[in-house]
């Protein structure tokens, strides 16, 4: 497999087709299911962010229809040199996933507190003495990945998958997310039932900083609660802009919950999200298709975090087992570009 640089305007159309891709696999998000199908596979994959997620399962079901993956939903991808390092390979004749990557370069200054004197090196340039060098993210690029199946070789260990009876919470779930809870600097507390918070199942409160839970319901029903306003802790905070939308301040919260839910084998057929038009519409100056995109990314990455901070057992991340890698950067735009004054991030092409 050729490891050359591509040129220049192979690359663009590549990028080109690729964000074709991204708004066909966004514009069939239809409806409140979908959206949900969507959170599920995304909790399966969630050191990705919601663009690369969404390309991968769109092109493994054109894969599976195809006939040239035998099922229907990838398990564990990874890139061609990745699947070597675990001893296996990817068959001949089959076609990786295309998805987003960074594009680096390197930066020089001797005064890194100084934004404008940061200086891009060329690429065989040495920086002069006295100076320090971060690498940035410049823009993108498409890489490659493939799903196990489109590999042979090294058996991988099985992960432990969690199994539970319906109703049944996770075992340490409350737990975890209640500590989160309190961390935040919030009083938790049960309540007998829905008439005490005015029918809804749980409340937070930012002015006296409390979160009430429902009791009257099954332990999965107040751990999903839970997760949902741990949800509105992280992301709706007075002041902020999704605080002012409240049918996505709501859309989200839920959104976190199912992700949570999902990362440990929680049946997620009772999760409700509206209709996708009703509020990937709410939002001035931007498309349905920009909205659901920043909304996708937002829910991922508040999902993860939490899911980071649990002592819980989870399912897989979408990372084939045994795969020794760094934690994955924060998502960045697959558009943006990143200014030399930014703080040095560890970007790699599963992080986009």
């Amino acid at each position: 497999m050729s490891t050359k640089p591509q040129p220049t305007h192979d690359r663009e159309a590549k990028l080109v087709e690729l964000h074709e891709h991204l708004v066909a696999s966004v514009e069939t998000l239809v409806t409140g299911d979908e959206w949900k199908r969507a959170l599920e596979f995304a909790a399966r994959f969630r050191t990705r962010s919601f663009n690369n997620t969404l390309l991968i399962w769109w092109q493994h079901e054109a894969a599976y229809r195809q006939g040239r993956v035998p099922d229907p939903m990838p398990t564990y991808v990874a890139g061609f040199k990745q699947w070597q390092t675990l001893g296996r390979r990817v068959i001949a004749g089959q076609r990786g996933y295309m998805i987003f990557a960074p594009l680096t370069a390197r930066f020089a200054t001797s005064s890194p507190m100084d934004a404008d004197s940061w200086r891009r090196l060329e690429r065989s340039e040495r920086p002069r003495a006295g100076e320090i060098v971060r690498s940035r993210m410049v823009g993108v690029r498409p890489a490659y990945v493939w799903d196990v199946s489109q590999t042979d070789g090294r058996p991988l260990p099985e992960l432990p998958r969690p199994n539970l009876l319906h109703g049944e919470a996770p075992p340490g779930l409350w737990d975890g997310l209640a500590a989160i809870v309190r961390d935040e600097g919030f009083r938790l507390s049960t309540v007998t039932d829905a008439t005490e918070l005015r029918g809804a199942n749980g409340v937070t409160d930012f002015g006296s900083r409390a979160v009430m839970v429902r009791a009257d319901v099954d332990a999965a029903a107040r751990v999903k609660t839970l997760a949902h306003e741990l949800a509105h802790i992280r992301m709706h905070a007075p002041g902020t802009d999704a605080a002012s939308h409240r049918g996505i301040g709501e859309v989200e919260a839920e959104s976190v919950a199912l992700m949570i839910g999902a990362a440990h084998g929680m049946d997620t057929s009772d999760y409700t999200i509206p209709y996708v038009s009703s509020w990937a519409n709410a939002v001035e100056a931007k498309t349905p298709t920009e909205v659901i995109q920043e909304t996708g990314e937002r829910v991922r990455r508040t999902a993860a975090a939490i899911l980071d901070q649990l002592p819980t057992t989870q399912g897989g991340a979408g990372d084939p087992p045994g795969l020794d890698r760094p934690t994955p950067a924060q998502h960045v735009s697959a558009t943006a570009a990143a200014s030399p004054e930014r703080q040095p991030e560890s970007l790699e092409a599963r992080s986009l």
